[in-house]
């Protein structure tokens, strides 16, 4: 693939991930921060409980936030209805510019290599393998907890296990589909897939079982329904996300590469023929 048509597409794929990420924000915003601000909202309350005789709590009535002020505690730097807004709109969309223009890369690496698919049919693909790699099987090792929720003491570990898990995630995903292409000949493309899928569970499934859980990501006593609430919402805004991305990038793909596709089939169609 000419370095042209690369670029073309990595513009192309920020543009889908721009468009993705404004789905993903109306899904956050609608589902995903009610969890949040309840989840925040026990918070405050635990710390009311907590906080010494002589410090009751301040409620912002006009923004509908309720900020508990414990002793030495400082004001909050950034309201609510900011964070949930703009600063959630900044974040979403920025997430989604960047894993486009990653995803189209992996789809110019894919295209052609995975089989003989058209480029709306290896958009999507690609957009499904990354919702799983990228998202999904961490997920399952490590849900998603709502903010303020976890012990602050291992939050660094609980992240780098995380990350730590991506990225095991997606060269088992590389290695699995190498596998099917070098199994494909003896198998069969059918086989050869099945096979390569029960090696990544399989070999998922032992990483599960040797890393390390995360069993202080929730204190204890947070409602079991709120938690399994923004964990469902998180879910949801991922798929919507790479759902849209699929679709919106495979157009954007599809009309980039077929006028290319037409004249090289013209080209070869048109050369003389040898000798």
């Amino acid at each position: 693939m000419h370095a042209s048509t690369v670029r073309s597409l990595l513009v192309r794929g920020m543009l889908a991930g721009l468009i993705a990420g404004l789905f993903a924000f109306a899904v956050a915003y609608a589902v995903g921060e009610p969890p949040v601000s309840g989840a925040i909202a026990v918070e405050e309350a635990k710390a009311a409980g907590e906080a010494p005789a002589g410090h009751g709590s301040h409620a912002d009535h006009g923004g509908g936030t309720v900020a508990v002020e414990a002793a030495g505690e400082e004001e909050e730097g950034v309201s609510r209805s900011v964070q949930s807004t703009f600063g959630l709109a900044t974040g979403v969309l920025v997430y989604g510019v960047a894993l486009g223009g990653i995803a189209s890369l992996a789809f110019s690496f894919a295209l052609g290599r995975v089989g003989r698919f058209s480029p709306r049919a290896t958009a999507a693909l690609t957009a499904a393998a990354a919702f799983t790699t990228v998202y999904l099987v961490p997920f399952l090792k490590y849900p998603a907890t709502p903010p303020a929720v976890g012990n602050p003491d291992t939050i660094g570990q609980r992240t780098t296990l995380f990350f730590l898990m991506i990225l095991l995630s997606v060269l088992l995903g590389i290695a699995a589909l190498i596998a099917g292409r070098r199994l494909a000949p003896r198998l069969g493309n059918w086989n050869a897939t099945l096979t390569a899928g029960a090696g990544f569970v399989v070999v998922t499934a032992v990483a599960f079982a040797v890393l390390p859980g995360n069993e202080d990501a929730v204190a204890t006593g947070f409602p079991a329904g709120l938690l399994w609430e923004f964990r469902l919402a998180s879910l949801a805004i991922q798929a919507v996300l790479w759902a849209v991305f699929g679709i919106v990038f495979g157009v954007l793909a599809q009309k980039t590469l077929a006028p290319r596709a037409a004249a090289d089939q013209e080209g070869r169609l048109g050369a003389p023929a040898a000798g």
